[in-house]
């Protein structure tokens, strides 16, 4: 995470250390809205550096953020990140991201994490794109990752950015890293699915990786203190 909550060397044992020992101050506060630990430390790992202390959710207090019932990820990350701005008084990140599959139409597009019904599971998900696409051959199993963040201000200004990667489905789950649709999306490339690659590497190629990139240039022209 770029900050914690903690910052040590305060008070009484700040006397006794040197001040390059102490951190940095953070410039804003940032609230990313989700409940999904997973997703929480792959943000988190996509803003270090910045000077933001992130918080999650849980930390902020009951909030409610408004379900994915919209028709495009934009829609969806914009109304979230605007709820936890407006509820919270600080800076909010939201994003929404999911599957896209040509040979299905583009499916299960922003249905990605309700696809099968709302007590699937990441596996029940991949099992059944998987049945959905059986026979239909390599070539014809094209799909992308598509993700949007947004970055809402309590007033209510919010800004967006893109980021999308380019796969096609697997014949079957491979890998234990990641979460989601990780196991079946392969990367032509590597010949690998994300969940068969390091954070490391996903985080330099992924969806999110590349609207988190925007998300960063977002964060950095927003005057110190704002959130």
């Amino acid at each position: 995470m770029p900050f914690s909550e903690n910052f040590s060397g305060r008070g009484s044992q700040a006397a006794n250390s040197p001040l390059t020992n102490l951190p940095p101050l953070p410039r804003i506060t940032l609230v990313v809205a989700t409940g999904n630990p997973g997703k929480f430390n792959e943000i988190a790992a996509l803003l270090q550096g910045l000077e933001v202390l992130l918080l999650p959710l849980d930390r902020i207090g009951p909030i409610e953020v408004p379900p994915e019932g919209g028709e495009s990820f934009q829609e969806n990350a914009c109304r979230k990140a605007r709820a936890v701005a407006k509820a919270s008084g600080h800076l909010a990140l939201a994003d929404d991201s999911g599957l896209e599959v040509d040979a299905l139409g583009g499916r299960p597009g922003v249905l990605s994490a309700r696809f099968g019904g709302p007590q699937a599971t990441d596996p029940d998900r991949n099992a059944l794109l998987l049945e959905m696409l059986r026979g239909i051959p390599s070539d014809r199993r094209t799909a992308r990752f598509r993700c949007v963040v947004a970055i809402a201000e309590p007033a209510g200004r919010v800004r967006v950015a893109e980021g999308i990667c380019e796969g096609r489905i697997a014949a079957a789950a491979r890998g234990f890293h990641g979460f989601g649709y990780d196991s079946i999306f392969e990367l032509p490339s590597l010949g690998k699915t994300f969940a068969e690659v390091s954070p490391e590497v996903k985080n330099r190629l992924s969806h999110r990786a590349q609207a988190m990139a925007g998300a960063r240039e977002i964060l950095r022209e927003i005057p110190a203190g704002r959130g």
